[in-house]
């Protein structure tokens, strides 16, 4: 590969109102160094880290994206890298008193036209992938499931040249937990609203232990599995219910391990003939619901990749998709920005009841929120909590929005919804997955290997280092942006074009290439036992 060319110092500034920008230089830039504006720095400063570019008394707030990210712990001088250890972190915004419903943007023109080929299920909604999903009650059955999906991939796919995966839906719930406590509710929703993802064409199967506290009739009560009158999908009206197919590995019938084994597969038969009859078909891209998340965040993920992806979501919600945007743990420093978005003041207080659930749980863990920011994000120039959020939520773009979703709950409408999760890119993709998501977006500045067997992954680097060094494992280069070479829009233009070619399986993601899959990770904050 190319070298990159050698570029002249160069920091980035977010905002007029800012007294600190970051340096945009691979590898940073040493002491001495003198900027085109005449600044010149006192030492070295590392890539996307802040340097001062005015003196800084001590007690001054210190502004990135013309917000307080911080109060200086002593002097600073002009030229001087502002890290951690000079910054003294601002409060939380308080909950009460809140900007509600304030902002109404203006209505942009409707993006009409635009179409990906997706299979269409009997429920209304519309798959990226048609994949055989295998449901597990209980973390028991585990390992059973895992030697039943590799034989069933090596010995049955073959013969469904139509279906694409064969995956388990493994955790660690099921067993050992109080099963009737009020915040249970989270991880069962959760298992029951993934089995149901649009990906996996209503074919629901279901391995159970037989002794575990979540029974397959509590994880999929009667009526769960929908079967909507296609001639009157808009109401939504149900004539029929799909009956629960279900392994249990304790039955009589079971004589030996390979028994089991042969029971799975015999059911796994049934349902790939069912998925390999589908095809696909034209769809408007109003079908399609994306998940927005990022991991391993630089301070370049709010200068590139996540404004690139907040203005593909724009281009989604003009064109009637619908687009969620999560982790409570790190939006929360800017929930005054989200509130005022809101369409009603309903919105808004289901946003603020969210956040207050968090600041409640981290009382009750004695920890505060400084603890969200890694070891990899500051390495990479963030500084704290307060700097993460303000480049975090411009992911969601500048659209209204129009719902809010508690974890593990299923998406209801179109357009832009808060889907209530934790930052954990595990617990983030799982939970995005049960609200009905059908493609997954997903930017990091330092790099992560994530992925989702559930769901095509498009990965979006926040620097040209990090696109150059892990070329086969990045979609998109947003680090073109603070190289000049691209602008935001262009990117996410980009990025919308590409989500129509991944969706309709003409092209794959890298995730989908090295099939780099992540387990899921249902969100439990109901006790064991």
């Amino acid at each position: 590969m190319n070298a990159p060319a050698v570029r002249p110092p160069l920091y980035i500034r977010m905002h007029d109102a800012d007294n600190v920008a970051i340096v945009a230089n691979d590898g940073g830039l040493a002491p001495g160094v003198v900027f085109a504006d005449g600044l010149a720095l006192v030492e070295r400063v590392p890539q996307g880290h802040k340097v001062a570019l005015v003196d800084l008394p001590k007690g001054a707030a210190v502004l990135r994206y013309n917000v307080p990210i911080g109060y200086a712990l002593k002097d600073i001088p002009a030229g001087s890298w502002v890290h951690e250890r000079l910054l003294a972190m601002p409060d939380a915004r308080g909950l009460d008193g809140l900007p509600i419903a304030t902002v109404k943007p203006p209505a942009q023109a409707p993006l009409e036209g635009y179409t990906f080929e997706g299979y269409r299920n009997a429920d209304g909604s519309v798959g990226t992938r048609n994949i055989l999903a295998i449901t597990t009650t209980v973390q028991c059955v585990a390992g059973v499931v895992d030697f039943a999906v590799r034989r069933i991939k090596d010995e049955l796919l073959p013969k469904f040249p139509n279906v694409d995966d064969v995956v388990g839906l493994e955790h660690t719930y099921g067993c050992g937990v109080a099963i009737d406590a009020p915040d249970a509710i989270i991880p069962i929703r959760t298992l029951r609203n993934i089995s149901l993802n649009p990906n996996f064409g209503g074919e629901v199967m279901v391995v159970s232990l037989g002794c575990e506290k979540l029974q397959p009739e509590r994880l999929m009560p009667p009526g769960t599995i929908q079967i909507v009158d296609e001639r009157s999908v808009a109401d939504v009206g149900v004539n029929a219910e799909a009956p629960l197919d279900v392994v249990c590995l304790q039955s009589e019938n079971h004589v030996g391990f390979m028994s089991m084994i042969d029971s799975i597969m015999q059911a796994a038969v049934l349902h790939l003939e069912k998925l390999d009859a589908r095809r696909r078909e034209t769809v408007p891209a109003s079908e399609l619901v994306v998940g927005v998340q990022c991991g391993g965040s630089d301070a370049f993920s709010g200068v590139t990749a996540n404004p690139a992806v907040g203005f593909c979501t724009d281009l989604l919600v003009r064109a009637g998709a619908s687009v969620m945007f999560s982790e409570t743990t790190e939006v929360r420093d800017g929930i005054d920005q989200l509130t005022s978005r809101a369409t009603t003041p309903e919105v808004a207080q289901a946003m603020i009841r969210e956040m207050a659930w968090y600041d409640a749980y981290l009382q009750k863990g004695l920890v505060d929120r400084s603890a969200n920011t890694t070891p990899g994000n500051k390495k990479g120039g963030l500084s704290n909590i307060v700097e993460k959020a303000m480049g975090s939520i411009v992911k969601s773009g500048s659209s209204p929005i129009s719902g809010v979703l508690a974890p593990g709950e299923k998406l209801k409408h179109k357009g832009l919804t808060y889907t209530a999760t934790p930052a954990s890119d595990f617990i983030c993709g799982t939970l995005q997955l049960a609200a009905g998501m059908n493609l997954h977006v997903f930017t990091t500045g330092r790099g992560t290997p994530y992925g989702l067997a559930e769901c095509p992954v498009i990965k979006v680097a926040t620097r040209s280092d990090l696109a150059r060094r892990w070329h086969d494992l990045m979609d998109i280069n947003a680090g073109r942006i603070a190289d000049g070479e691209a602008s935001i829009e262009d990117v996410g233009w980009e990025m919308f074009h590409l989500m129509l070619e991944v969706a309709s399986g003409r092209k794959k993601t890298w995730a989908e290439h090295w099939k780099l899959h992540n387990a899921l990770v249902l969100f439990n904050p109901a006790p064991v036992t």
